[in-house]
């Protein structure tokens, strides 16, 4: 997504006209959708994008609407790697902190550690993302006590996910502190998982990004 005020933009990495071959999508359901059908999650059309500037493109979303970083670390590492990705992304944690009674940030910071390294040794010339967490829930109607310890346990959840990017050379996107999180657009009924329109936002600004930082090339929906 495109950076908030507070973040740094992306500092390119590669000149531009890098082509994806072979995409794994790894996730949960912020990846696998919930309430969009196929073809309209952000990583579907993110893909789509690719594969109007190279028909040959190897897509798989192996995201597990609910999994954890546990379900994805055992579930999905070894299946995208078997696809030979040289684009992967990876964003997962939010409900390590949602569905546990006491969120399990500690636990998440070796999981992820774990994700990453295996995606860096099986894919080493990879481009690898991945991307933090929201911090706002504004729209989900919850207790305000509940609320402040969702966005604590989210903003360590982040920190953790920032260190871990940049220890193995992974573009973390920043999602926590966009503009559209305070959009009710954004959100299904449920103001959690995102819209067909917030499905869209993340793809268009998700592929400005990497083509700013890997000089990846996107024809996006409506683009000449």
């Amino acid at each position: 997504m495109s950076p908030s005020p507070a973040a740094e933009p992306p500092t390119p990495a590669h000149a531009a006209g890098r082509i994806v071959n072979s995409y794994a999508a790894l996730g949960d359901s912020f990846t696998a959708g919930r309430d969009s059908i196929d073809a309209e999650r952000w990583a579907d059309l993110l893909a789509a994008g690719m594969r109007r500037v190279n028909p040959e493109l190897r897509y798989e979303n192996l995201a597990v609407d609910g999994a954890t970083s546990a379900e994805v670390l055992d579930g999905q590492v070894g299946p995208a790697l078997a696809l030979e990705p040289d684009f992967i992304s990876v964003i997962c944690g939010a409900n390590d902190v949602l569905l546990a009674t006491r969120p399990d940030v500690e636990g998440y910071a070796e999981r992820i550690d774990q994700i990453l390294r295996r995606l860096r040794e099986g894919a080493p010339e990879a481009m690898v993302v991945t991307a933090t967490a929201p911090e706002v829930w504004q729209f989900m109607g919850l207790r305000p006590r509940t609320e402040a310890r969702l966005v604590a346990a989210t903003t360590e959840l982040n920190d953790v996910t920032r260190a871990a990017a940049a220890r193995y050379d992974v573009l973390c996107l920043p999602v926590a502190g966009h503009p559209a999180l305070r959009d009710p657009a954004t959100f299904s009924d449920d103001g959690l998982h995102p819209s067909s329109a917030g499905h869209k936002t993340v793809a268009e600004q998700a592929a400005v990004f990497l083509h700013e930082h890997f000089g990846i090339e996107f024809r996006m929906e409506g683009e000449a």
